[in-house]
């Protein structure tokens, strides 16, 4: 795919030979007669470079600069063009954020050689930008988190497949974090400095599918008021992420996969085929296989799409982070509302660690957002947890007693001590053969990672039945 270079200047003349020779060296141009018209058009254009002479009619090339840094992220590096007698005020425009500038008339090896160097410092800007992402993203803690067993094969794969320029579909129920171990996956690969673009295939009305992925030209139908590069295109040298694939139409999965085979893309509208190079990631939340057995879902798709998986656990199969989850947003929400981060109580954490989470991380999260919007207290009880994880506390037993339950067992379900009993039973049996687990089996370490002395550890083993 050419690059594509914008020229800003208001002589005619310089506009066409400037065309004419950057198309002819194999550029994508796009030339305009005012900084004005150059800020209406770059959203479209998406510029790598911008050569834009000093003095124009209206914004000048310095504050046609400046609109270009407002409107474009990230903003092409500035090539100013000017003649011999502003070269002072070039130097100066430098100095406000310009890459370089070159004297008119132009020698075109020189011009050449200038728009090389800032394109290998727009990528060398990029990779960088890309690498402090990459490290933050690494280490930031609200970045899947998890240490049960299930989570580590996940962080595993993540890091076998992510340098493998290969596709990978995701597998999970909503609100597993799909999305995330797409974005880990990119960003351990080598095309982490390019783009990382993310189409919801479950939320495109079926008439703009060609359009969301392929684009479409000036024109091209009714709506169409200006260019619009596509998904592939846009993804292109990056990582094209398809979240719900198994939404796609039977039409939508024969245009997907052409594309896929034949490396190339045709904007709506436009006769011309584009070389796009992108790796794919795809989502789903539904059975795909199953899918295929039943003619919903292509089988040659489908192994395009699948030929490394990985399936993201639901919460309710690694309950032990439960506890690391809910630190994590009682954290991250207090700070964003401006309030105390509050602790939760033993009761309430064992009613989340036995709740069954059919929304997953999502729904945990929104749970401890209410919680913290509802706490008036000192810290977090069932109480404040919304009812669904907690369950109605009215009833004729009065405050601390479900609906529909009495203060004792009626046949109809155990009474609140009971309920909270239990669910802490299963939370310390849970907690305590994940210790085992991350020890070995040695019952000292064990006792110590759990912040208990070992004869209580042997006490609670034998209690709960916990015999290795």
């Amino acid at each position: 795919m050419s690059v594509r270079l914008l020229i800003v200047d208001d002589e005619p003349t310089i506009r066409r030979v400037l065309t004419s020779l950057l198309e002819d060296a194999g550029y994508q141009v796009l030339a305009v007669g005012s900084g004005e018209e150059a800020r209406e058009r770059a959203v479209e254009f998406a510029p790598d470079v911008a050569l834009l002479d000093l003095r124009l009619q209206g914004m000048d090339g310095v504050a046609t600069m400046d609109a270009l840094r407002q409107t474009l992220d990230p903003s092409p590096p500035v090539i100013i063009m000017t003649a011999h007698g502003t070269i002072a005020s070039a130097v100066d425009a430098m100095k406000r954020g310009a890459f370089d500038y070159i004297t008119k008339p132009f020698d075109n090896d020189e011009l050449q050689l200038v728009i090389d160097r800032a394109l290998e410092a727009r990528d060398l800007e990029r990779r960088v930008q890309a690498l402090e992402t990459q490290l933050e993203e690494r280490f930031r803690p609200e970045n899947m988190i998890g240490h049960s067993a299930a989570m580590d094969a996940v962080f595993r794969m993540i890091d076998r497949v992510g340098p493998l320029d290969t596709a990978v579909l995701i597998a999970g129920e909503s609100g597993t974090g799909k999305e995330l171990v797409a974005r880990a996956i990119h960003r351990r690969s080598k095309r982490s400095g390019e783009a990382f673009v993310a189409v919801n295939c479950g939320a495109i009305p079926q008439t703009l599918i060609e359009s969301t992925f392929f684009g479409h030209e000036k024109g091209a139908f009714t709506d169409a008021r200006a260019m619009r590069r596509g998904a592939f295109e846009q993804a292109h040298g990056g990582t094209l992420f398809l979240d719900e694939v198994g939404e796609l139409s039977p039409a939508a999965q024969a245009s997907l996969l052409r594309a896929l085979q034949e490396g190339e893309v045709r904007r709506i509208g436009s006769e011309t085929a584009l070389s796009v190079d992108v790796r794919v990631i795809a989502a789903t939340n539904r059975e795909l296989v199953e899918d295929v057995d039943a003619g919903r879902f292509r089988k040659d798709l489908y192994w395009r799409l699948n030929v490394v998986g990985i399936r993201i656990p639901s919460l309710r199969e690694r309950p032990e982070d439960v506890p690391l989850l809910v630190d994590h947003f009682i954290a991250r929400h207090a700070s964003r509302m401006g309030v105390a981060p509050l602790p939760v109580s033993a009761t309430a954490l064992s009613l989340l660690v036995g709740y069954s989470w059919p929304g997953n991380v999502r729904e945990l999260e929104n749970a401890l957002e209410h919680a913290l919007a509802m706490a008036a207290g000192p810290e977090i009880g069932p109480g404040e947890l919304p009812p669904r994880v907690a369950g109605p506390l009215t009833g004729a037993g009065g405050p601390g007693t479900r609906a529909g339950e009495g203060d004792c067992d009626d046949g109809r379900g155990m009474n609140l001590h009971e309920t909270v009993s239990r669910a802490q039973n299963v939370l310390e049996e849970r907690l305590i053969r994940h210790a085992l687990r991350e020890t070995g089996g040695n019952r000292t370490l064990a006792a110590e990672l759990l912040g208990v002395s070992r004869k209580t550890l042997f006490n609670k083993m034998s209690q709960l039945g916990i015999t290795d």
